[in-house]
């Protein structure tokens, strides 16, 4: 049976939906970063996904297409994820999504190298005839975070942030947003299928011992 992160490691990708606070280590990443409301059509957002979904499954059928990659084992692809900031806002203004920046991303498994990497960018374009420079191997820290599972439209996410927000606060914990520490969502169900009522949305706000 192939690895599934989500199964393995279910304290980063299946929370309880009552907040806890939970120390993320290092991990790596695909990465694309842009700006710009994410649900426009045809935008860089929407680029960014395909971008990052071609070169993950490319990496992950790299020994059907004659490159080793050492420790390679089967595994599901993770979940496609995302960092979220708006100038001068901490945390999300949901109101005004153009000023959305952003860095898309999805998981490596430890066993990637930069030059799997660039391996898989090179393969990519070469099959797909697209061009995937904008995709980076990205390394990150996300450190000490309050999280919890959200349930429902990516619009009903305030009211889990403030309770999230507010059981970092009432725990000795301040908030901690910074140019490296953003707002941060996993998604677990893609939006285009099913019922948005029940999607469901990781979160996570960085936080510091008060």
């Amino acid at each position: 049976m192939a690895f599934d992160f989500k199964k393995a490691y279910k304290e980063f990708y299946l929370p309880p939906r009552a907040p806890a606070v939970l120390e993320v280590p290092e991990m790596n990443f695909l990465a694309v970063r842009g700006a710009g409301d994410p649900n426009a059509e045809g935008g860089a957002y929407q680029t960014a996904v395909e971008l990052l979904y071609g070169l993950a499954y490319t990496i992950r059928m790299s020994e059907k297409a004659g490159h080793d990659i050492g420790g390679f084992f089967e595994y599901v692809v993770p979940p496609l994820e995302g960092f979220w900031w708006q100038e001068g806002v901490h945390g999300v203004d949901y109101v005004h999504k153009e000023t959305f920046e952003w860095i898309s991303v999805i998981r490596l498994p430890d066993f990637v190298t930069r030059a799997d990497f660039d391996w898989a960018v090179g393969a990519a374009a070469k099959k797909k005839k697209y061009d995937f420079s904008k995709v980076q191997f990205w390394t990150h820290r996300e450190g000490l975070c309050v999280q919890c599972m959200h349930i429902g439209p990516y619009d009903e996410e305030p009211a889990t942030v403030a309770a999230m927000d507010a059981y970092a606060l009432q725990n000795g914990y301040a908030l901690d947003f910074s140019d490296i520490r953003r707002h941060h969502e996993i998604y677990l169900t893609d939006p285009r299928k099913g019922d948005t009522a029940s999607q469901k949305t990781v979160l996570r706000h960085p936080v510091r011992p008060v």
